[in-house]
């Protein structure tokens, strides 16, 4: 394994002055030139990052090898570099979380990170970072001293261990603008969006940069690569296979990037998969045409310092599904018309924010992480979804599902008697009958629970002799006859509740079949 020497180069040095450049142009109220160059700062700290990732994974990978043939050597270094590891990557993954929060809180719920909308929010960082008893600054501010104080520890050389504990200084400037101001608020108070996730961005390069320092101080120390004053003397190659995705739908293309882990600037690999060379790019490519399991393979060469040739073979294996998606109704097998329908969606291998869904025969509208309301409009009729996958760039259709279309099932008429109890019919008491004041509706199966407008019915009692008197209510209201019919029922005396009337979300009126018994007790 071989490496630079983790120093910072001068595009990172140049990529650091540009960040303090715009902040002391920020200062000035510079808006909108101010905001896009912080885009283009962020995406150069991001690549930086990027790379910083790669080299210090094919340490870490160079580590693993070494461990298999000699763990005696190599097992205390070892331990300590999966602990730097380890806590630069708690750490990362932390302030990725805050970046996500706060763009979320400045563009909604769809928000991406690497396409901002509304860059100039001087709202959106104050609230993540800020807010009383919610504000994550203070548990950032804890979190990069703790980490700093850890990985200084790992840190040797005297010169590393001053940048280090520079870029991970959380003391706040002697300044006008930072009079009174505790470090969290110095950062993120009234700061645009488009400013607080470059300073994130930031924080995150300076964490793999020094999670690097380490891991290259550990695998020289263990003898994994040598160092010299002005380039690196390679005593151990990895061939590395990178794919775009190891299970991919038919028709999508499979992308890999094949490296070799010691890298000579003088030279390129070259690179053979199937004995065929390929471009000295490392980027192979082929259009997947049929499904199953396959294995991309062949070898990557090198010439030495000494001149010879240093070969190493590689192998990946990869999937290729059929096209696929899932859609499924949250509640029933079917969807009823008028009526907002949950609808699920999701895609084996792909994220939900890249997968879409429309419909026909209806209204279809989207809350995000995969789910879906579905108003079909026509009762009887079929309604189709389509599902498309945005992944690695192209528009796939992933499928398409037909389902049924019915009415509402009839509601249930029920009285209210508060407390969440619906009384269905049975034995009533006099004092809850004189009580009552209207008729409810609605479907209430255990798996529905869909509210009915009742319009009217009939109260029907019985004379002495057996006839029928029916009394008619005041639209959901039981009418005044109705209740002076109420006070002459003596105990064990039953009157019925039927022609119940109601409409419901899907505004079709309809006559309720069955009636409600009611006994007085």
């Amino acid at each position: 394994m071989a490496a630079n020497k983790n120093q910072q180069n001068p595009r990172q040095k140049m990529i650091n002055l540009m960040y303090v450049v715009l902040m002391a142009m920020l200062a000035l109220n510079i808006s909108t030139e101010v905001l896009n160059g912080f885009t283009i700062v962020d995406e150069s700290l991001q690549k930086t990052t990027s790379n910083s990732d790669i080299m210090n994974d094919a340490i870490y990978k160079a580590f693993q090898e070494e461990l298999k043939t000699n763990p005696k050597k190599i097992k205390a270094n070892f331990d300590k570099a999966t602990e730097a590891r380890r806590i630069s990557d708690e750490l990362y993954r932390f302030v990725d979380s805050l970046k996500w929060a706060i763009v979320r809180e400045a563009d909604g719920k769809d928000a991406d990170v690497k396409d901002i909308e509304n860059k100039d929010d001087l709202e959106a960082a104050s609230h993540v970072m800020l807010a009383p008893g919610t504000g994550k600054g203070e548990a950032l501010f804890n979190a990069i001293n703790i980490y700093r104080e850890r990985i200084l520890k790992m840190i040797t050389k005297l010169d590393q261990y001053d940048i280090i504990n520079s870029n991970l200084s959380t003391k706040v400037p002697k300044t006008t603008l930072a009079f009174g101001k505790n470090w969290q608020e110095y950062h993120f108070e009234n700061m645009p969006v488009a400013a607080a996730v470059t300073q994130l961005s930031k924080l995150q390069s300076d964490i793999r940069y020094a999670e690097g320092e380490v891991l290259h101080a550990l695998a020289e120390e263990s003898g994994i690569i040598s160092m010299g004053p002005q380039e690196a003397k390679v005593n151990n190659f990895q061939a590395f296979v990178i794919p775009n995705a190891q299970t991919l739908t038919r028709g999508s293309k499979f992308q890999a990037k094949i490296v070799m882990a010691a890298i000579d600037s003088t030279q390129r690999p070259r690179i053979f998969v199937g004995g065929r060379q390929i471009s000295s790019n490392g980027i192979y490519e082929t259009v997947t045409t049929h499904t199953g399991d396959f294995t991309l393979s062949g070898f990557i060469e090198m010439l030495a310092s000494d001149s010879t040739v240093i070969r190493r073979q590689f192998t990946q294996k990869y999937t290729v599904v059929e096209p696929t998606a899932t859609v499924s109704a949250d509640l029933m097998n079917v969807l009823y018309a008028g009526y907002d329908n949950p609808v699920s969606v999701s895609v084996p291998g792909v994220p939900l924010n890249q997968v879409t869904m429309s419909m026909t025969g209806g209204s279809l509208s989207s809350k995000g992480n995969g789910k879906y309301v579905a108003r079909p409009s026509t009762p009887g009729s079929e309604i189709t979804f389509t599902v498309v996958s945005h992944a690695n760039g192209g528009n796939q259709q992933m499928g398409q599902f037909k389902y049924k279309v019915r009415k509402l099932p009839d509601p249930t008429a029920f009285i209210d008697l508060g407390g969440g109890d619906r009384f269905k019919g049975g034995s009533l008491a006099k004092g809850q009958l004189l009580n009552l004041s209207t008729l409810s509706a609605a479907i209430d199966d255990g798996l529905l629970d869909i509210p009915f407008r009742v319009i009217s019915f009939e109260a029907v009692f019985f004379d002495q002799m057996g006839n029928a008197i029916p009394q008619k209510s005041e639209g959901a209201t039981f009418s005044a006859k109705q209740k002076n019919m109420f006070r002459s029922l003596s105990r064990g005396k039953r009157f019925y509740i039927s022609h119940v009337i109601a409409t419901g979300p899907d505004g079709i009126q309809r006559t309720l079949p069955q009636a409600m018994e009611i006994i007085v007790k």
